[in-house]
């Protein structure tokens, strides 16, 4: 995945080890004529920088050598990623001096100053991971920042998470396949995370790096949405939208985002839309060695709406149809509302998180489909061994039955299909 814009940090502003801030740099890429339109309310919202001085305590900082020492001199056998920012180790810390405990594993990233984000970026990691506070947030435990003989060293450690990320489950055949409910539950916690980012804080943070592999899980699969480094503020008062500079993730952006370099909240609930259909086919957002039709995700699903027929072709085939249809069309029809050209007639990620609720909840009542026979319909009855006017009587029922609440889908094919016979 490519990164729209390379950041380099040619800036020789030497960085303490305190809490780091940005006394030299502009406000999340704020532009003077924004700062100077501020609402005119009597109560200015505090900024990130503000917030981030009254919670900076709560990060530990680290010294290199604890660091060197916690990754054994960041040795390639403990490398577990690496991305724009630089590598990501893990490794082993001890408990503060004083504290009980036991050592504790941590992933730590060490900046590549050559990489697509640079110093900029990690402060801003810093200063946000500071400030929230979510479950479906990975936690920063604290951060390095040295300059020494050896130059210009930043790194940060956040909590280990032991199954890697969403891309990695979804998109590696390697690793077993997630489980329709795991998914409906991972995209469901990624939803409570961005909003809460949007929506739950003093000000609004919008995400804007929303992809798979920037969504890790835990021991338990809980989602964690980590990479905060593009992450900005949103509008203040009496703005409805931020001008940015657009970066991100090519096939995750939005197209309103691309085109004006506005920035808003929907912008992340576009880059939501596209990763439910990966979620729901198993496919990434661009895949170029597939044949031209099928290499842009969004193009392939607009020939398989959700209340066609022929949706259920599309779905990963890794579920092996353990999943429930009349779910997946519902998550397919949200993904479809995230993905909206107009950006204001997007759901808010608050009513994505309402949608998803009752979709877990109603797949957990919803029994899972059997090969489902909008197939059949599709074949030459001959292949199949049944009569024509069966195949017809059979399709007939097949829908039928997705009007049927709380009925087991499976039984009820299955007997009718014995009565037909």
């Amino acid at each position: 995945m490519k990164c729209f814009n390379h950041f380099k940090d040619r800036s020789k502003t030497r960085v303490q080890k305190s809490a780091p801030t940005l006394k030299n740099q502009s406000k999340f890429d704020q532009s003077e004529p924004e700062r100077a339109t501020k609402s005119s309310c009597s109560t200015t919202p505090r900024r990130i920088t503000e917030i981030y001085e009254e919670k900076a305590h709560n990060l530990r900082v680290f010294t290199f050598a604890e660091l060197r020492q916690a990754t054994n001199n960041f040795n390639r056998l403990l490398k577990i990623g690496e991305g724009g920012f630089g590598c990501v180790y893990k490794g082993t810390i001890k408990p503060l001096q004083g504290n009980p405990g036991d050592p504790l594993v941590v992933a730590i990233k060490k900046l590549n100053k050559d990489g697509c984000q640079g110093h900029k970026q990690w402060v801003t990691e810093v200063q946000l991971l500071g400030v929230v506070d979510h479950p479906n947030l990975v936690r920063l435990i604290g951060y390095c920042a040295v300059d020494g003989e050896r130059g210009i060293q930043r790194l940060l450690v956040y909590e280990y998470m032991r199954n890697k990320s969403l891309e990695d489950h979804i998109f590696n055949r390697a690793n077993p396949a997630l489980s329709w409910d795991r998914r409906l539950q991972i995209m469901l916690g990624a939803a409570e995370g961005l909003a809460y980012l949007h929506e739950e804080l003093e000000i609004q943070i919008i995400y804007r790096d929303f992809k798979a592999s920037n969504i890790l899980l835990d021991e338990e699969f809980n989602a964690k949405l980590s990479d905060f480094g593009l992450a900005r503020e949103g509008p203040t008062a009496g703005h409805t939208h931020v001008s940015t500079a657009v970066v991100g993730t090519y096939g995750y952006a939005a197209p309103d985002y691309i085109e004006t370099g506005h920035l808003t909240s929907k912008s992340d609930v576009w880059s939501f839309g596209v990763v439910l259909y990966e979620v729901l086919t198993g496919r990434r957002s661009l895949e170029r060695e597939r044949p031209k039709s099928e290499q842009k995700l969004l193009e392939l699903v607009k020939q398989y709406p959700a209340d066609s027929r022929k949706f259920g072709t599309i779905m990963d085939s890794r579920l092996e149809n353990d999943y429930s249809l009349s779910a997946a069309r519902r998550v397919a029809k949200l993904a479809d509302s995230c993905l909206v050209k107009s950006a204001k007639d997007r759901p808010t990620m608050s009513q994505v998180v309402e949608v998803l609720k009752h979709v877990v909840q109603a797949s957990c009542v919803e029994s899972p489909p059997m090969k489902y026979l909008e197939d059949v319909e599709d074949s030459p009855a001959e292949q199949i061994g049944l009569p024509v006017s069966v195949e017809r009587r059979m399709s007939h029922l097949a829908k039928i039955s997705e009007n049927l609440d709380g009925v087991n889908t499976r039984r009820f094919l299955m007997m009718q299909r014995a009565k037909v016979t």
